[in-house]
C-alpha cells in the first residue's frame, strides 16, 4: 500500500449490487432508524442529526501515542526523541506501540453506541463506528499491511457469539481496503474484569495472557501492523497486544480505536472533542 494513500472500497460488481439491491429491499420493508433514538434516518448506519451532533470526535490537538485530547489548542505537550506530542501518562510510561488514534472520547454518547455494539447484538453499529475510525486514523492506516483485533477468551466469545473488535477491524478494512487478520492473537488465559483496576494491576494480570496464534506468526513478521479495539482505557490490553506482536517480529504497531476514555483526573468538558 503507498504511503499516505488511503483505498477506498466500493459496491461494484454483481456481488456489490446484489447487496445494494438487497439493502434497498431491507430499507424499504423496515425503514431505517437512528441506532440511538430512534428517529427515521436516509439509510440504515447512520445516525439521526441531532445525535450526530452529539458526538464528541477527537481531533488535533490530541496525545500523538494514546489519543487522549489536550485541553487546549496552547498545550506543549511533551516531546521524547521525536516521539511527536504526548500526554503526561505516555511520557511517564511510553506504550509500546508507535502511534495512537481513536475516533470518540467517551461519554455518554459514544458509550451507548459501543455498549449496544458490544452486548445488545447491534453489530450494524460496525460498519458506522469503522467509518469514523478510518478517517481518523488515515495517517496510520495509509502506511499499514494489515489490521489485527483485540482478541476475547473463547469462553467470552462463545457467549457473545462475536468479537467486537474484529467486527470494527472489518468495517475499516472493508472501508480503506487493507486486510484484516482476525484470528491473528489469541487470549489462551482468561482474566478477570479490570474496570475497577488501576493500569499497573491490569498489566500485571494481562501479562502472558494474550499470544500470537503460531499458525499466523508469519503472517504477521515484518509487517505493519494497526491494532483495532473498540475503547481504550489505560491502554493496558493494548500494550500487551502491542509487545507479542512486535516480539513476534512485526514491523510497527500502532493503534486505533472507536473511543477513548478521558483521564478520570481531567475534567472532560475541556477537551477538544469536536461536535462536527
Amino acid at each position: 500500500m503507498m504511503d499516505g494513500a488511503i483505498r477506498t472500497t466500493t459496491m461494484t460488481g454483481p456481488g456489490g449490487m446484489a447487496r445494494r439491491l438487497g439493502s434497498l429491499l431491507l430499507d424499504g420493508l423496515l425503514p431505517p432508524d437512528c441506532p440511538l433514538c430512534h428517529q427515521p434516518v436516509e439509510r440504515a448506519g447512520l445516525l439521526c442529526p441531532d445525535c450526530f451532533r452529539h458526538m464528541r470526535f477527537i481531533s488535533e490537538p490530541c496525545c500523538d501515542a494514546c489519543g487522549e485530547p489536550f485541553a487546549g489548542a496552547g498545550f506543549a505537550g511533551s516531546v521524547l526523541g521525536g516521539a511527536g506530542r504526548i500526554c503526561a501518562s505516555c511520557a511517564d510510561r511510553r506504550p509500546p506501540w508507535r502511534a495512537g488514534r481513536a475516533a470518540l472520547v467517551y461519554d455518554e454518547w459514544s458509550r451507548a453506541l459501543i455498549l449496544r455494539l458490544k452486548y445488545a447484538d447491534r453489530t450494524e453499529l460496525a460498519p458506522l463506528l469503522g467509518r469514523h475510525m478510518a478517517r481518523i486514523g488515515q495517517g496510520m492506516l495509509g502506511q499499514a499491511d494489515l489490521l489485527v483485533p483485540v482478541p476475547l477468551h473463547r469462553r467470552r466469545l462463545f457467549r457473545r457469539r462475536y468479537n467486537q473488535a474484529a467486527l470494527l477491524a472489518r468495517a475499516v478494512g472493508r472501508t480503506v481496503g487493507l486486510r484484516t487478520l482476525p484470528d491473528a492473537l489469541i487470549r489462551p488465559q482468561a482474566t478477570p474484569p479490570l474496570a475497577r483496576l488501576g493500569p499497573a494491576s491490569r498489566r500485571d494480570i494481562l501479562h502472558g495472557a494474550i499470544a500470537v496464534r503460531p499458525s499466523r506468526r508469519a503472517a504477521i513478521a515484518n509487517r505493519r501492523i494497526v491494532l483495532v479495539d473498540d475503547v481504550m482505557t489505560t491502554g493496558a490490553t493494548t500494550g500487551e497486544c502491542a509487545r507479542v506482536l512486535l516480539a513476534a517480529g512485526a514491523a510497527s504497531v500502532d493503534v486505533l480505536v472507536a473511543a477513548r476514555a478521558p483521564d478520570p483526573g481531567r475534567d472532560p468538558s475541556q477537551d477538544t472533542g469536536q461536535h462536527p
